[in-house]
This record gives C-alpha cells, structure tokens and sequence, in this order.
C-alpha cells in the first residue's frame, strides 16, 4: 500500500472516531466519560493524515525533479552515442484497500445495545460497593438498577425503607420465566459490559417482551434470589406500577461504588 492509500485510510479512521465522538454512536462501544479521548484519537488520525499527504507530496515533487534532471543526462548521453535505456514499473496490492470495510461498517451500521440475550448468559456483576452515600429527600426515589442491588444486598435496604422507588431497565426472562429488570455495566467499554438484575415482583405486567425497556415504581423487599448462571445474589423489587419507556440515550450503565 502507497503513502496516499494510507494516508487515506488514516483519514477515514479518522473521520469515523470523531463522528461517533461527536454523535450519540461513541455510546455503544465505550461509556460517555471517555468521550474526550475519542475526539482527541480521532483529531490525532486526521492530523497524521494530512502530515503523510504533505510528506509525500514533498517527496513526490524532490523526486519529479530528480527524474527530469535524469532524462536530461540521458538525453545527453544518447545524443553522444553512449546512452542506454531501461524502464521499471510496479503495482500496488488493491486488496489492501479491503482494509477500509471495517471502517465504512463503523459508520453504516451502528450495533446494538447488547441484551437480554447476553444478560441471561452472563451472571450478575453486583459489586459490593465502597460506601452508600445519603439518599436525596423526596417523596420518589429515583435510583438505578445497580444502586439498589447494591443497597439492597450489601446493606440490606437499611437506606431505602418504604420509599416510594423508580428504576428503569431493560426486561430480560431467566430460565424459568420469571421477570428480571437488567442495566449492563461498563468500566470501560462494551466488550466488558456485564449484567446487574433485579427480580420483579408484586404487579408485573402479565406479559412482557424481553429487550423491552420498563420504568418501573415500588418498593424495597429483603426477598433475594441466586441467579443461575454464577450463583450471585439478585434482590427482588416489589412493583406497584409499570409503564413501558423509550430505550435511553444511553443504555449503558456504570459500574455503582457507592
């Protein structure tokens, strides 16, 4: 492959890591705080891009000019009765350029959030956390699915009490059947997403359809579970109302400590 191709290549790297910086796209690969580090990889590609087009464009013209002071000697030489003439040429591997697929792919199609599928493959990741932090005042509690495992097992839902409580999920079914409210955590990006559950209990819609997005409002209950995959405690939220929700703009989760 020629400086141009991967110049080329380089800017359209690029161009598709600044793009899913700059878009909601980043979201689906890495969590939202290494956004920064996207745009800045993403200008670093571009940058090296256009510094190897002007390298080799310098290159290019010192070597035009090497070439025609070459054919003025050789014409010089043949005019003398003592020139030779010789010729070379080569060809660049156009399979290289396949190297560009995996890039268009990034841009054309945008995978999706991982699921239910990967949730009830995948034992829960419930971290003990390092501390619980005081709850804001209100009537409604608005937690996420990892807080309240986390509160709910690890300090036995001493925090939580009667409150009234939200938690939005995505709707996963375990091997029985039974109804599980699921976020994927991330540390860093999605290849280590892992799955936090919840089990739901009390007024659970009749029927649900896994991957389905639910905002759901409650109660803390000390029942707990053990998921079936590793064996990890899961805590039961008893729902006293359920509303299907639009999946979030981000549907990842950090990992909660506290």
């Amino acid at each position: 492959m020629n400086r141009q191709a991967q110049a080329a290549l380089l800017f359209l790297l690029g161009a598709t890591v600044l793009h899913a910086g700059l878009t909601d796209l980043h979201l689906r690969y890495v969590k939202a705080g290494l956004r920064p580090l996207l745009l800045l990889s993403g200008a670093v590609l571009v940058v090296t891009a256009a510094a190897t087009v002007w390298y080799e464009w310098r290159g290019t013209h010192r070597r035009h000019e090497q070439d025609q002071e070459r054919d003025r000697e050789q014409k010089r030489e043949q005019e003398d009765g003592h020139g030779h003439g010789h010729g070379h040429g080569h060809r660049e591997s156009r399979v290289a350029w396949l190297l560009a697929l995996p890039v268009l792919a990034l841009i054309l199609v945008a995978p999706p959030a991982l699921g239910s599928y990967s949730a009830t493959h995948t034992g829960t990741a419930l971290q003990k956390p390092f501390g619980f932090p005081d709850l804001p005042a209100g009537d409604t509690l608005r937690l996420g699915v990892g807080e309240y495992a986390a509160r709910a097992v690890h300090d036995d839902g001493r925090h939580l009490g009667d409150r009234t409580i939200r938690i939005t999920g995505f709707v996963a079914l375990d091997r029985d059947g039974a109804p599980q409210l699921v976020r994927m955590s991330l540390s860093c990006c999605a290849a280590d997403a892992q799955p936090v559950k919840i089990a739901l209990t009390g007024e659970v819609p009749p029927v649900l359809r896994p991957d389905a997005w639910l905002e759901v409002s409650g109660t803390y209950t000390p029942r707990r579970t053990k998921d079936p995959v590793n064996g990890g405690p899961v805590p039961y939220f008893e729902v006293t109302a359920a509303k299907p929700v639009p999946a979030p703009r981000d549907p990842y989760d950090e990992v909660w400590n506290g």
